[in-house]
């Protein structure tokens, strides 16, 4: 679906703001790929893009691929901008160099949603999800694509129903530059974590695409050149379990169909674990990766944050379920909770080990606007402003120094190179075998997939294997994958591996955020090139 009845034509650039280089970026991966320069392909960008009347040209920039310029400003007539908390400067920016060409700039999506008053420069402020307001703002641009006297928000009202979302313009994404592709296919969780905002943004009654939707970006993803991984964005894949499941046989067809060229990943909550059914269908779709926020190994922790669903199952056995069904599980981890003791950064590497997950992204706690923890902590007066140059912007309950010691302590000894391989060392043997066997489709035996692969494991035997200092931890592992003739099984832990060891080695000397919702800004932002 698109927007319709609009007769004049307007030229839109929709510019995707830089990250700040963090745990969840990759960029250390980048040089050991094909060309990768950037995470992933921005949904809301592109979906807004593709709801554009028909007429209407648009021009999209990713600034962590390249900066918009001079000649990107004068061709326009108007720009959006989205993006995320951890990317209010970066975006802020971007309206200043829009301005200076005297452009109409419209902000949307999730951190303008949350706290409009961040953004007091632009004209146009789109506050919630596609619907009314964006056929508001089309209609205000075809009217007039000047600048408005003084700001204009516009509140979405009347959701469009994801049914009829349009698929978003992946064609105007250089896709082959992304490290994994996106795709989203329901919005919402039922879950109220209270450091969470998604519900009080997008609702606790989970909105879905339909099957035929998902397998019609799927194709599109692949028409454009998206090869080996896909990402499902949903704040919880599982939010509607009868509708994961209507869901999971169409792509076991799609990916029969296709060759299984695709890999699939996705989050949701650990109580994923007690729902075989899915599990054995999402192996048969060849998912491998699943995202659980296990946030903390302590059920005391679990249930002051409302999290009492990941302990429908023991935590380890949970993960260990998973793992069966051949996919690897990625953790999110936090630190400087209220429960948090002097001995938590401890217990949590106990936890490293005995869990065998190779990627846990550990962060500080943060509050974010629109979440139970905000409301709660401004109460209590524990709110600390985010530009004092701290990693969060909550007053903890031990020392603020003890908690950024004991994360920087936790980041560096989890993934010391020994430690790291052995978790991966444990996924090839334990989790990677379970699963399915896939087909060696003509697609994959082409030469220029060929060609990808072998760039790939040059860059990695070079920059890794001659050039880093864990060569010889590499090697190691290495080898065994060669003698069992898993390259992919090399390839993946070593791109990954390798983002991890470096970005926390930087993380334990103090070099990067302890919050990947921290907006403080340091030298290491991932540049545009």
């Amino acid at each position: 679906m698109r927007a319709e009845g609009i007769g004049t034509v307007r030229r839109i650039l929709c510019v995707f703001p830089r990250y700040t280089s963090s745990f969840g970026t990759f960029e250390h991966a980048y040089p050991l790929t094909d060309g990768v320069q950037a995470f992933m392909p921005p949904q809301g960008l592109l979906l807004i893009a593709a709801y554009l009347p028909e007429n209407w040209p648009v021009r999209f920039i990713d600034e962590n691929i390249r900066p918009a310029t001079k000649e990107d400003f004068e061709w326009a007539e108007a720009v959006f901008v989205s993006g995320m908390h951890i990317q209010r400067q970066q975006m802020n920016d971007i309206c200043r160099r829009a301005h200076a060409f005297d452009l109409a700039v419209a902000i949307g999506g999730p951190s303008v949603s949350a706290c409009p008053d961040y953004y007091p420069s632009f004209d146009y402020l789109h506050v919630g999800e596609l619907g009314d307001a964006t056929n508001e703002l089309i209609a205000r641009l075809a009217r007039d694509p000047s600048r408005p006297e003084q700001q204009v928000v516009l509140k979405t009202n009347d959701r469009l129903p994801m049914t009829e979302f349009p698929i978003p313009a992946y064609e105007l994404a250089e896709v082959k530059k992304y490290f994994l592709g996106s795709i989203q296919y329901s919005s919402g969780c039922p879950y109220q974590c209270e450091f969470c905002d998604i519900p009080g943004l997008y609702g606790r009654n989970p909105r879905l695409k339909t099957p035929q939707q998902i397998i019609a970006e799927l194709d599109k993803l692949r028409e454009c050149g998206v090869t080996g991984s896909v990402y499902f964005v949903d704040d919880n894949f599982i939010g509607n379990r009868k509708a994961a499941l209507d869901l999971l046989p169409h792509l076991v067809e799609w990916q029969k169909r296709t060759g299984y060229v695709m890999r699939l990943a996705c989050e949701a909550t650990l109580n994923i674990a007690k729902r075989p059914e899915i599990l054995e269908k999402m192996r048969e779709a060849f998912f491998v990766t699943v995202f659980c926020g296990i946030e903390t190994p302590d059920p005391d922790a679990l249930k002051a944050m409302h999290k009492d669903h990941n302990m429908m199952v023991p935590i380890l056995e949970g993960i260990r379920t998973i793992n069966s069904y051949g996919m690897e599980v990625v953790s999110g981890i936090i630190m400087g909770l209220d429960t948090d003791k002097p001995e938590t950064g401890d217990a949590l590497l106990a936890f490293v080990e005995e869990s065998q997950i190779p990627l846990l992204t550990i962060n500080l706690l943060q509050a974010l606007p629109k979440t139970p923890l905000w409301d709660r902590l401004e109460k209590e007066g524990r709110l600390v402003n985010d530009d004092d140059g701290r990693d969060s912007n909550v007053e903890f309950l031990l020392p603020y120094d003890q908690v950024v010691e004991s994360w920087r302590k936790c980041m560096e000894v989890a993934y010391q190179p020994e430690k790291l391989f052995a978790r991966y060392q444990y996924q090839c043997d334990y989790t990677y075998a379970q699963r399915i066997k896939v087909p060696v489709t003509p697609e994959q035996k082409s030469w220029a997939n060929i060609k990808r692969g072998l760039i790939m494991l040059r860059n990695i035997f070079w920059k890794v294997g001659v050039l880093g200092d864990y060569r010889k931890v590499f090697w190691k592992f290495a080898l065994g994958r060669l003698r069992r003739g898993d390259i992919e099984g090399l390839i993946g832990p070593a791109m990954i591996g390798h983002h991890l060891i470096m970005f926390a080695r930087a993380a334990s000397v103090g070099q990067q955020n302890a919050s990947n919702y921290s907006i403080r800004l340091r030298e290491a932002s991932v540049p545009a090139e």
